[in-house]
């Protein structure tokens, strides 16, 4: 009998990497997920019933030693990696000309240096399996907007799902970035309020991120943009 697939989330403990999480689950996946804080992990795995295929791990996505760690304890537990999403991330909400540099370091070593540190961690085992990197980018890494460091990290993001796929893309490892525009999910809860105008659920925007997990052998689908109708850039 074939083992199920197994992924690996970052920051799959709330918002977007949850509800992927959720969905691989439902998909019968087997599932790791990461998050800085074990209660938030744990109150996560009892809404889902603490299911035999769900594994939680804390660990700091922009330090290697943790992220390393958390790709072995899953090799460990599960035998295989066949999909790791880099999904932790998170915005300052303020502008290079005006906005306070005390948060800057954080945002920056979260948001690019941490699926710069997944891949490396990953890279081998995504190769005996043939499996696929997902990196969740976001429309403000295609788009500018005036003084947005968040958005120069998501650039950066886009930047390496491409220089990635053309360096692993031989070994039969695919490469997808999802970005998507906004989301309902605590991503604004530093903002103090969600933004105005339509936005995609978590469970909406996993759809297409479990849709690109899902594409068959052999196909590499590279950039996938989603947005909620109605929002203009």
């Amino acid at each position: 009998m074939t083992e199920s697939a197994v992924a690996l989330i970052t920051g799959g403990g709330t918002g977007i990497g949850a509800a992927v999480a959720r969905r691989l689950l439902d998909a019968g996946h087997r599932v790791a997920v990461t998050g800085r804080g074990q209660e938030r992990l744990n109150a996560f795995a009892e809404e889902l019933g603490r299911p035999e295929g769900l594994l939680t791990i804390v660990g700091h996505a922009a330090e290697y030693d943790q992220v390393r760690a958390a790709v072995e304890a899953t090799l460990k537990a599960f035998g295989r990696l066949d999909t790791v999403v880099a999904n932790a991330g998170f915005a300052t909400h303020d502008t290079v000309a005006e906005g306070d540099p005390a948060g800057w370091s954080e945002m920056v070593l979260t948001n690019v240096l941490g699926p710069a540190l997944l891949i490396r961690a990953s890279v081998d085992a995504l190769k005996e399996s043939r499996g696929r990197i997902v990196l969740i980018g976001s429309v403000a890494g295609h788009v500018n907007t005036p003084g947005n460091l968040y958005g120069a990290t998501k650039w950066a993001v886009t930047g390496l799902a491409e220089n990635t796929r053309r360096q692993v893309t031989e070994y039969g490892v695919g490469v997808t970035l999802v970005s998507p525009g906004r989301v309902e999910t605590p991503f604004w809860d530093s903002y103090g309020s969600l933004p105005p105008g339509q936005l995609l659920t978590a469970d909406q925007l996993a759809d297409s991120i479990v849709w690109a997990v899902g594409q068959p052998a052999g196909v590499d689908v590279n950039t996938v943009v989603v947005r909620p109708v109605g929002q203009p850039v």
